[in-house]
């Protein structure tokens, strides 16, 4: 993949309902690589049925670089309300969430594309009584994933480095990848994403460009800002990512402002990043 080539969107940060919707912003982004919502209740759901978003995507100039599936249900409003509603956190709801993976990664593979992000959750220290159950969940949904010959890749942000880490040598499980999202480490406070980027090194397959301001204080979230604006020192970053050898895409991702705003902030990002690379 070229310099060049190697900006995407995330197509939820678009705000859009349906694939030509999608295309138009793209277009006047002059940007074809995407990450690609599946769909659902909370993240972009679209207008057309499965069969009919595969077949539009399939025959637009898109070019997908990964799905992402969120779970209908995570409440983001604080980061408590996502400690208990976020990914496989919540008891109750593994059952019908893994049931998502299943169609998530079968949506995924009928793209022709070999990765699905999502949030984990909040991932139990070791020591802790719900992290035997929690990675057992893990497995189940990687086991999943497996079976359509799909990776996931777990977003980073809800835990520090060093935890995800240890939870992905404990997996040891062949389709257990991250993507890495540099600002959800400020806004949640998980470290230092340099840092963050040689722990996890060998095992990003994906990465969201987005920036960020850590939180004045604990309990509350930081700050997202627009690229080159906030405490992500992107220079170090991308460095990082060289020296690990990841050269794939870099999906845009925005998540404050109406769409217009987003759009503008994404292009703003898109003539940053184009210049470091």
């Amino acid at each position: 993949m070229s310099r060049d080539g190697r900006i995407a969107v995330c197509s939820w940060s678009l705000l859009v309902r349906n694939v030509p919707e999608l295309e138009g912003f793209a277009d006047q982004l002059g940007i074809k690589l995407v990450h690609l919502a599946l769909g659902d209740p909370f993240h972009a759901s679209w207008e057309e049925d499965d069969q009919t978003f595969v077949d539009r995507i399939k025959a637009s100039a898109l070019q997908p670089t990964a799905a992402m599936l969120g779970f209908p249900g995570e409440d983001y409003t604080t980061p408590e309300t996502i400690r208990r509603t976020g990914g496989f956190g919540d008891p109750a709801r593994r059952k019908e969430r893994l049931e998502l993976v299943r169609w998530g990664a079968g949506k995924t593979k009928a793209l022709g594309l070999s990765i699905m992000s999502l949030h984990a959750g909040f991932i139990p220290p070791p020591g802790d009584p719900d992290r035997g159950p929690f990675m057992d969940a893990l497995r189940s949904a990687l086991d999943i994933a497996d079976s359509q010959g799909v990776t996931l890749a777990f977003e980073t942000g809800q835990e520090t480095a060093e935890l995800l880490r240890q939870t992905l040598d404990e997996l040891d499980h062949p389709r257990a990848k991250v993507n890495f999202d540099p600002a959800n480490m400020l806004l949640y406070d998980k470290g230092d994403p340099v840092e963050a980027v040689k722990i996890l090194g060998k095992d990003i397959v994906h990465v969201h460009a987005k920036d960020a301001k850590r939180p004045p204080k604990p309990g509350v979230w930081g700050e997202e800002v627009i690229l080159g604006r906030g405490e992500v020192n992107f220079p170090a970053f991308l460095q990082a990512l060289n020296e690990v050898g990841y050269a794939g895409p870099l999906a845009i991702e925005r998540e404050v402002g109406d769409q217009k705003q987003r759009f503008e902030d994404i292009k703003t990002g898109a003539a940053y990043l184009a210049d470091l690379l």
